[in-house]
Formats: structure tokens, sequence, C-alpha cells
């Protein structure tokens, strides 16, 4: 096994030791993150991913390819193939200009999934990345994502914790009463594994419940110790189950120094506030509606507000397929908006795939990131994660705190930010705010439902 060793100094004393134990493609570590330091007492570092299209703008085909580069390693995986060659991936990371080719391509001709297989992605950051992966699958396959979201009317199928996160609770809920049942293997996506306790914490709660006898977890990070695999091998004694693991990357950290002790991040105002008028669209025309009464034997969402196939509430092949047509028109229809040639779309919270590929429909130069509770400390620095920051209070969420980041000036001239549901103007004043102080001179606001 080919190891090697990197050292990060992340700020002050804070430092993180990597030692990689397989990089099966040979990806760069500077393709893949940055290091950054996290304003959270139970974790004092992030790696800010440079594929998720989280805290960092990235081109929105890279993104879904990060999902791709999962979806075939899934299927080498069940297929008992030796793991196929990236080349196509790891070109687009490096290159991003290739990557609408490559996504393309690999969308004519999708994976046939021989098995069924329940996917789950874990919210906020991974929800994307699940959705994507699962995107690339065609057969007997169903996907779904936690949020953090308390949704009235409803009551969560499962519940369990993230105990390292900002927001640490999870709630799965499915409109058909059904969704869980089977015997299918469940994929469980996040974008890092540092300790793998997420994962655990779901799988105890669904075995026992919905109990089955194999999980997979993807990653695009796994940084578990060797304690922390032991704990995967005696949860799998205990349960009587399989769990496998696979990431693009995995190995091994050591952190020294303490977190930063702040209590929230310093903001960029060096723009200056900018009084720009904000246009507003809506394309909940092209979706399917939450209400429609075509779907038989599902629980009815006493909010009508939210979109019915973001992945929150369930959704199989058959959805999927008729989500991306829909996609295809309304993505056309929010790019002859435009009026720049550098156009930054931004997804907010956990609603990230649906913007993710409106953004990929909108043309050349668009980059795509998303709004994140996570609190993170910016500076300015080379090689550094997290540039600049900008806060706003959480639309749905009265008293706490959301951040977008890594906006630098005179970069766009064009913001598009989407949003599932609208609230009303009270409700979206701090985030108009924030959205003005990045003084892009020209800002709308798309909504998936009114």
């Amino acid at each position: 096994m080919n190891t090697s060793k990197h050292s990060f100094n992340i700020l002050g004393d804070l430092k993180v030791e990597i030692e990689v134990t397989d990089n099966p493609f040979g990806l760069p570590l500077e393709v893949l993150f940055e290091m950054a330091a996290r304003i959270n007492k139970k974790r004092s570092f992030l790696f800010v991913s440079k594929i998720l299209g989280k805290h960092i703008p990235v081109h929105p085909h890279v993104s879904l390819l990060g999902g791709a580069a999962l979806a075939l390693l899934l299927h080498n995986r069940l297929q008992k193939l030796p793991a196929t060659e990236l080349d196509a991936m790891i070109q687009a990371f490096v290159e991003p200009d290739t990557a609408k080719g490559i996504y393309e391509a690999l969308r004519v001709s999708p994976l046939e999934a021989e098995e069924p297989l329940l996917f789950i992605a874990f919210a906020e950051t991974a929800t994307a990345l699940g959705h994507s992966m699962y995107s690339f699958f065609n057969g007997q396959t169903r996907f779904l994502h936690t949020t953090r979201e308390v949704v009235a009317g409803m009551t969560p199928v499962l519940e369990f914790e993230e105990e390292h996160s900002h927001a640490t609770a999870h709630r799965c809920y499915a409109r058909q009463a059904t969704f869980f049942d089977g015997t299918e293997r469940v994929v469980l996506v996040d974008d890092e594994i540092t300790t793998g306790n997420t994962s655990l914490n779901i799988i105890r709660d669904l075995h026992s419940k919905h109990p089955r006898s194999h999980y997979v977890i993807a990653s695009l990070l796994d940084w578990r110790s060797a304690s922390d695999k032991t704990k995967f091998v005696q949860l799998e004694r205990e349960l009587g189950i399989t769990i496998e693991c696979l990431s693009l990357l995995q190995g091994q950290i050591r952190v020294s120094g303490g977190p930063i002790e702040l209590e929230r991040p310093k903001l960029d105002v060096s723009l200056g506030y900018h009084d720009i008028p904000i246009s507003r669209h809506y394309i909940g025309q092209y979706f399917t509606p939450v209400h429609d009464q075509t779907i038989i034997a599902e629980r009815p969402l006493h909010t009508e507000c939210y979109m019915r196939d973001t992945g929150r509430f369930g959704l199989d092949t058959l959805r999927q397929r008729g989500l991306e047509e829909q996609l295809v028109c309304a993505g056309q229809y929010i790019g002859s908006l435009r009026t720049g040639n550098r156009t930054l779309c931004m997804g907010t919270g956990e609603f990230m795939y649906i913007p993710m590929r409106l953004a990929s429909e909108m043309g050349e130069g668009v980059s795509y990131q998303s709004s994140t509770r996570s609190p993170i400390y910016p500076h300015r620095q080379q090689g550094y994660g997290i540039q600049n920051a900008f806060s706003f209070d959480a639309m749905d969420c009265v008293g706490t705190l959301n951040y977008f980041y890594n906006v630098p000036a005179d970069t766009y001239d064009e913001l598009f930010v989407f949003i599932e549901r609208a609230i009303g103007d009270e409700q979206e004043a701090s985030f108009v705010h924030a959205c003005r102080l990045t003084g892009i001179p020209v800002i709308h606001f798309v909504y998936g439902n009114q």
C-alpha cells in the first residue's frame, strides 16, 4: 500500500497532519480540498471540498461528477470488478472546462443496478452529492436525504444524531409509508467520514425498524482511525450485518492545537452595501406539484410549499427521470434570464441538487455554491479554504445564522439565488442584505415553489 504524509498549518497553532493510506486514482489532494478552521469546539478544522459546490464556487458539472465518481466505484464494487480508471473524472476535477462533456457522456449510458438499492444522503452538505450519485443508476433504486428541518404535520421515520456537527439532529421523512420497507442494500452517502459515528447511528436506528443485511457507506474522503474502524466491525458482529466503505481517498489524521475561540466568522464588509434591486422569478410551473393527486399511498404534506422531488420525501427511478426532464426545461428558462457572462448560482442549505442541476443547464460561465449552517473562520491567505464570509438570519429557523463564503470582489456580474419556497420579504431581508454586500450588480431570487 502506497502511503504519503502531508501537513497543514491552518491558523495559529492549529495543525492537521494527514497520512494518506489509499488513493487508488492518484488524485492530488489540492484538487479535492483546502483546509480551514471551524468555529466549533467539537471539531476545530474543516476539509473545504473543491468538488461539492458548498463553500467554494465550482463548475456545476464538476460537482455532479463527484456523485458520478462514487456511482462508478459502487457499481464496480457490486459487480466485483476491478476499480475502473476514473481518468475522465480526474481530468474534469483538474480541468473543469472538460466537465460538461464528460457528464453528458455518462448520462447517456446510466449504470444498471442489477439489485435493488436504497440511497440515503446526509444533510446538509451531502444532499446533492448523494442525489447526483443516485441519478447515475437505472433500475430498482430509491433515494432520500436526511433533513435538519422539522416538517409540520409529519412524523420522522428515522431520527439520529451527528455528534460533531454544528446542528446535530437528523430526521428522515417519507411520503410513502412503505418507503423503508424491504431488504435491499442501503447506500449511505456523506461527503466525508471522519469517525463514522453518524453512519453507525443511522444504521442502528434503521436496522431496529427496517433490518437488512448489507450497508455501504460512500464518501469522497475517509479519515477513520483504526479504533473507528473497530467500531464498524463491532457493529457488524452485534447486528449480524455487513458494512462496506468506499471513497476516493482514505487515510488518517492527527490534530494538534486548539479551536478558534470566536462566536462567529468575521464578515466581509469591505465591498460596502449596494442597494441593488432584487428580481424575483418563480419556476414551480416546471415541476410536479407536491400535492399531485396522481400519487397514491402517500402521506399528505400539510405544508405544500415544499418541492416534491428534492429527495427530502423520497423518490424512485421513475420520478427521477421526470425530474431530470423538468430540470432541463427550467434551467433553460433561467438561462434565458442571464444578462452577464460571469454568473454565480447559489443553492440554500439542503436545497442543493436541483439548483446545481439548474446551474448546469444555464450555459457557459456559470459557477455554483450553496449557503450553509457551518460557521467557519475566514482568512485571506493563499491555500486557506475560506477567504471571506457573509452571514444572514436563516429564513426557516428564527435566531439561527447561516453563511456563504468565498465571493471575491469583481468576480461575478450576476447572482442567481435558489430558494425552495418563498417565505416573504421580512424573513428574506437579512439574506437580501448579505447578497447586496457582495457587490454583484445584478441579483435574482429564484423560487421553486410559492
